[in-house]
């Protein structure tokens, strides 16, 4: 799958804004955080403070420097990433009835996981030895939850069974199955869960 080439989602620094030395050190920052994250997309899922450094083109004081530790990489990392999604996330839907809604949650979802897909791994892999990406990945969860129920009928999130089914599906280690263990393409794999749903969903008793 292509998500391993995926290229850094932020911008260059604008130039002439402010004095040069810090824009310098605005740059060293960047770089570093972009080092990061190159790192996490070629699989490389706890990268050293020398690895970002070395990527980075800077020295390891000037990493730390910049942070206090690793975990404040992420941090910076987390917000960054979460500033270019949480448009598309908080977005009102188009569509008029619920089941349209839902459909359009697994385009929406697709798109911003696309996004995120090597930090949500590395997310995954190392929330139970970082207390931060413990504490990111749960407030993830909760927010993605209540997005989830806030377009759907009480008949269906008063389901627990088939609330949490519907939940699983449109979670992103189901997105990371679809599309890294199965090697599916992008729209293959939404095709997969909507197909899915629809099933899932195709006896609720509500309009």
């Amino acid at each position: 799958m292509s998500t391993a080439t995926k290229k850094s989602p932020w911008p260059e620094l604008e130039a002439g804004t402010e004095d040069g030395r810090r824009r310098r050190s605005d740059r060293s920052r960047r770089r570093i955080i972009e080092a990061m994250f190159d790192l996490i997309s070629e699989g490389h899922m706890s990268p050293s403070a020398v690895d970002v450094a070395e990527r980075a083109g800077v020295g390891l004081r000037t990493v730390f420097r910049h942070f206090e530790d690793m975990d404040s990489i992420y941090d910076e990392m987390t917000a960054e990433l979460t500033e270019a999604v949480m448009p598309k996330f908080m977005a009102p839907y188009e569509a008029a009835s619920w089941r349209e809604h839902l459909m359009e949650c697994v385009d929406r979802r697709a798109d911003i996981y696309e996004t995120v897909f090597p930090m949500r791994v590395c997310m995954m892999l190392r929330r139970f030895h970082s207390k931060f990406l413990g504490e990111q990945y749960e407030r993830e969860t909760k927010l993605a939850r209540s997005a989830l129920k806030s377009i759907l009928p009480k008949q269906v999130t008063a389901n627990r069974e088939l609330f949490g089914a519907i939940e699983a599906l449109l979670d992103f280690s189901t997105w990371r199955q679809l599309r890294q263990d199965q090697n599916r393409s992008v729209e293959s794999a939404k095709a997969s869960l909507r197909l899915a749903l629809n099933g899932l969903i195709a006896d609720v008793d509500a309009d």
